[in-house]
């Protein structure tokens, strides 16, 4: 079993953008540059090392005195690097993505999803051939461009479905994807929410594998095989199933099982699961104690959009509508 605690708690009230250098809701790069990401208000910030704010993407100004990149984001998601050090921007709201150089300031449309048929767009994330993958959280399709922003491969046809089995990309199906994200391993992990699984697609062999979960709602499997483990559902959420996931440098998964109010570890040597922080009985509206040590703990009744980095695993949870707790976890040393 992995052994964590909880390095620090941060509670975020309706004002509170940035706050003791972290955002609720942000993720790294892979230079460990920390962006904050606010989804409703449609813009995206690169954090300084003091915490404050060095530049903004909105299609305004934000805050007087912060340097702003003009582009009009639609509930942006995610961010990643492409060779060249510029930056890939998801929108859900308009499904488009944009290539952003920061040096010269500047934006420009990378791929306009609505015009090709995509429905939205989740995440975005940068391979080792520097393509950039998107998934369709609603179409139910993982998108794969080149780096001119030319769609190369399609996998799904847009109708929900399942395999427990390795298929081959003609044949993979999915049901509302969530997350994806890039592994060490150069191969790319889906978050297939609504059949409560994580799936593997393989580049190199074409193949779609499912490493966790068995299509079917619960709380079951921790300490055993993942692929024989369930996960948290709720027919009634707008957003049904685990909701965020990341990766660790040795290929560890981490899954934000937000209907179940848990973290969840898929270890990558093994593939056996166990629960690391939260716990099933958390209360909405109740914040945590910034003391706290024991993740096991935590109060999370809305985990979404994790991020690790370097050591740290970022765990946004909403506690009301309008506030919320970020834990930052670590492992125990020793």
């Amino acid at each position: 079993m992995a052994l964590w605690i909880v390095d620090r708690m941060v509670h975020f009230g309706p004002d509170d953008l940035v706050k003791n250098g972290v955002p609720h809701f942000g993720f790294h790069d892979r230079s460990g540059k920390h962006y904050a990401i606010f989804h409703e208000k449609h813009f995206l910030g690169l954090i300084g090392k003091e915490g404050e704010l060095e530049w903004t993407l909105a299609a305004d100004q934000i805050f007087k005195g912060v340097a702003n990149i003009p582009v009009r984001l639609n509930w942006p998601m995610h961010i990643d690097n492409l060779d060249d050090d510029s930056l890939i921007v998801s929108n859900f709201g308009d499904a488009n993505l944009y290539r952003v150089d920061v040096k010269r300031r500047e934006a420009e449309l990378f791929v306009e999803g609505k015009r090709i048929g995509m429905k939205d767009a989740g995440n975005c994330v940068v391979d080792d051939e520097n393509t950039v993958w998107v998934n369709e959280v609603t179409g139910c399709k993982i998108w794969r461009f080149n780096s001119e922003g030319k769609p190369t491969l399609t996998l799904g046809d847009g109708t929900p479905g399942f395999q427990k089995h390795n298929v081959d990309f003609r044949e993979a199906r999915f049901n509302w994807i969530y997350d994806i994200r890039r592994g060490p391993d150069g191969n790319i992990y889906v978050l297939d929410s609504k059949n409560f699984a994580v799936r593997m697609i393989n580049p190199k062999q074409c193949s779609v594998q499912t490493i966790a979960g068995t299509g079917q709602p619960g709380y079951t499997g921790d300490n055993g095989d993942a692929r024989n483990a369930t996960f948290g559902g709720d027919p009634s959420a707008r957003f049904d199933g685990p909701i965020s996931m990341s990766v660790d440098e040795e290929g560890n998964i981490f899954v934000g099982d937000r209907q179940n109010h848990v973290v969840r570890m898929i270890h990558k040597k093994t593939n056996t699961i166990e629960t690391i922080a939260g716990n099933h009985n958390a209360v909405k509206g109740k914040t945590n104690n910034l003391a706290e040590t024991d993740p096991l703990k935590l109060n999370l009744p809305e985990i979404s959009s994790m991020d690790y980095y370097n050591g740290y695993l970022f765990v946004p949870t909403d506690t009301t509508p309008k506030e919320g707790d970020l834990a930052v976890l670590t492992r125990k040393s020793g």
